[in-house]
């Protein structure tokens, strides 16, 4: 079992293999661990996005066998692959799929955000609270993205991370979910869905809820692209609701929370890592800000506790002020500081939980998405852009180091970057076959031949 794992260590860590659907975590580290339970995350609970279920109905035969591969080199006792009930065809799939393997198995969940969490996914599936500050690993569970379980199984059979899943949707023609190079530009990409719907629009890459607001500049330059952690392109016309909230500045949102918030507390009730047991209390931090209650350190240093879910500000608060926005300022600064989380305990899920779980339909509708939510039907288009921007950084860790030079030809799969030694990073592979056109500190870029 040993030299089980250390081959699926090795081979995912050369073929450049991270979170896809998440920060980017490169995934050779996730993996160098005992557990008794690994989980597919296929909760897919971001609206308008469709690639996990996607691949679950289509893949489902190579996610079983990557996951057979996983649980036997990890010495796990379950393998579960865990995605909401409401994707019958899917799940269907994968049961006939896991058919006769006995450690796997299908899990259903419910139709709620964010279902996807990785904490509340662990406590759905096991039943046991990750401490604050914590990893599923400190419960003896690991979570892997589909499209990440996915990689890992290409990875045995030589094949390294060169395209990304995918889906187009919002404000476009036609609305798309499919594959993709790494590096390839996201006005491509919008392209493939038919182009967007009005002239002046702006794109979300992600989800709406945890995704980054583009510039125009950057779309329009060729310098937004498509990375090994891209599942969304939302596309949404400049005066949606949403765009405006984005586009928010802090200073602006720090006025409006002095003159607004009246503590009703609504974004701490409904906070999911609130509700798993942590204490973070996000209408305290609003007043502890907004008053310069800065004896009050627990209000600010909870900022490490905050998962970024968005629930506070795009579901929760009546008035619309943004406590995530405020616990990102203060984390940024805490780390500035050299401050580290302090916030290490156990913890017990509230009872209000179970009550407070978010619907995606009532989500859907308070950002003001019920026109745009409609299917993005898989393609299997097999599109090869004439250029890529492949960056250097699309993990957690320190950004790879070239291998290659301006000039010279490279083919689809060929290793162009890898980490410094003993630095937590990921290789990177030339998604097509060209030249180097152009390296910088950030990116390589390959035009096709």
């Amino acid at each position: 079992m040993k030299r089980e794992k250390e081959t699926l260590i090795a081979k995912t860590k050369a073929a450049g293999v991270v979170g896809a659907g998440g920060a980017g975590f490169p995934t050779h580290v996730k993996l160098n661990a005992e557990v008794e339970t690994v989980i597919v995350n296929g909760a897919e609970c971001e609206p308008l996005l469709a690639v996990d279920v996607q691949l679950m109905e289509r893949k489902a035969e190579a996610l079983a066998e990557a996951l057979a591969q996983v649980v036997e080199a990890l010495g796990a006792k379950n393998g579960i692959v865990a995605l909401k009930g409401k994707h019958k065809a899917a799940a269907d799939r994968l049961q006939k799929a896991l058919a006769g393997m006995d450690k796997l198995r299908v899990e259903l969940l419910g139709d709620y955000y964010p279902a996807g969490d990785e904490q509340a996914l662990v406590y759905d599936i096991t039943g046991n609270t990750v401490p604050e500050g914590g990893i599923p690993l400190a419960v003896g569970a690991v979570v892997l993205n589909v499209e990440t379980l996915l990689n890992v199984g290409a990875a045995q059979r030589g094949q390294p991370v060169t395209t990304t899943y995918i889906t187009v949707a919002g404000a476009v023609r036609q609305p798309i979910t499919l594959s993709v190079p790494v590096g390839t530009p996201i006005a491509a990409a919008i392209d493939l869905a038919g182009g967007p719907l009005t002239g002046n629009f702006r794109v979300i890459e992600g989800g709406p809820m945890t995704g980054e607001l583009l510039t125009q500049e950057e779309i329009e330059a060729g310098r937004a692209v498509c990375k090994k952690t891209t599942t969304g392109i939302i596309i949404l016309p400049a005066d949606h609701w949403l765009i405006q909230h984005y586009n928010v500045k802090l200073g602006v949102i720090l006025q409006r929370a002095q003159s607004a918030c009246c503590q009703c507390r609504l974004c701490t009730d409904l906070c999911p890592r609130y509700l798993l047991g942590h204490d973070i209390f996000p209408h305290l931090a609003l007043n502890a800000v907004n008053h310069g209650h800065t004896a009050n350190t627990s209000a600010i240093t909870e900022a490490f506790l905050c998962s970024d879910c968005g629930v506070c500000e795009l579901y929760a608060c009546p008035v619309e002020l943004s406590p995530r926005r405020v616990y990102r300022a203060l984390k940024a600064e805490l780390l500035r500081r050299g401050v580290r989380n302090p916030h290490r305990r156990q913890v017990e899920v509230r009872d209000t939980l179970m009550g407070r779980h978010i619907p995606v339909d009532h989500l859907i509708t308070r950002l003001g998405l019920d026109g745009y939510d409609i299917p993005a039907p898989w393609s299997e288009i097999q599109f090869s852009p004439r250029q890529v921007i492949i960056p250097l950084k699309q993990h957690v860790g320190v950004p790879a180091e070239p291998l290659v030079e301006v000039g010279q030809r490279v083919e689809v799969g060929q290793v162009i970057a890898v980490p410094p030694p003993d630095k937590l990073g990921a290789a990177v592979h030339a998604s097509i076959p060209g030249r180097v056109k152009e390296m910088t500190r950030t990116a390589i870029t390959i035009v096709g031949e």
